[in-house]
């Protein structure tokens, strides 16, 4: 028996997950975001489940990074309620249960990356021999061990990208976001850095992610195409292009994503 069903909404196809409530690890009801008079986020609805790829794909602007942040509690929703393994956010003590990698790199520049490394592994935990343990899996993962005594300020933006995506791993979260994880990493590194999200997910691993990579958007789960702050479609990347009578995530996002290209 499928895991999802689906349902329509506003005339588009939309799936939805029957596993139990104990499978959701983010619970999303009616969450709405302005800033001013604008709008950025209005009236999501949405549900992830454990060991599952989300892919959150929209074009510049469509609220995607604000709907991150709200997820992680580093933003409050205006209307809705935002529940994270069953804890309303922003609740600080989440911070040990999931890892977070921003759009943007927060490094400290003057530091190695081992240092980066070691101070935020001690914010999470963890010390002596299983720090260290950590810092050398993480920084295989993301192919930086022969650079991990070099200062960040001398990274490529690249490898800023890695090191950030290698805090993100550190103490194995339970729930992984990732924001555009794989901007400005080479296709061979990105191969690599899927199978390992892969690897994790098969492990239980919830991982949220945005890309506008259209091959990545065909290797999540399920699919959330937004556009204006709206979410006008979620579904497995083969039932969008079936919904769309569309051959790729492309043509889907233009037919289900408000004509815009992501």
């Amino acid at each position: 028996m499928s895991d999802y069903s689906h349902f329509t909404r506003g005339g588009i196809l939309m799936q939805q997950s029957n596993a139990s409530r104990n499978d959701t690890v983010i619970d999303l009801h009616g969450v709405s975001r302005r800033f001013g008079a604008k709008t950025v986020l209005d009236g999501i609805t949405l549900q992830v489940c454990r060991g599952e790829i989300f892919g959150l794909l929209g074009p510049s602007g469509s609220g995607k990074t604000t709907l991150i942040k709200l997820i992680t509690g580093i933003d409050k929703a205006d209307n809705g309620e935002v529940l994270m393994l069953g804890e309303k956010m922003p609740k600080l003590a989440m911070l040990q249960r999931f890892g977070y990698m921003a759009q943007s790199d927060a490094l400290y520049q003057e530091l190695t990356a081992r240092q980066n490394l070691q101070f935020f592994a001690s914010l999470y935990g963890l010390a002596g021999a299983r720090q260290q343990e950590r810092i050398q899996a993480a920084m295989a993962v993301v192919d930086l061990l022969d650079h991990l005594n070099k200062p960040v300020a001398a990274y490529s933006g690249g490898m800023k990208r890695r090191l950030s995506l290698a805090i993100s791993l550190l103490h194995e979260p339970e729930i992984l976001i990732l924001d555009e994880p794989t901007v400005g990493i080479d296709p061979v590194l990105r191969q690599s850095i899927w199978k390992e999200l892969m690897s994790m997910r098969d492990s239980g691993t919830t991982i949220i992610l945005t890309t506008h990579v259209m091959d990545e958007a065909d290797k999540c789960d399920r699919i959330g195409l937004i556009r204006d702050g709206k979410l006008n479609a979620v579904d497995s990347p083969e039932g969008l292009k079936a919904a769309s009578g569309t051959d790729t995530i492309e043509e889907a996002f233009i037919v289900l994503g408000g004509g815009a290209r992501a």
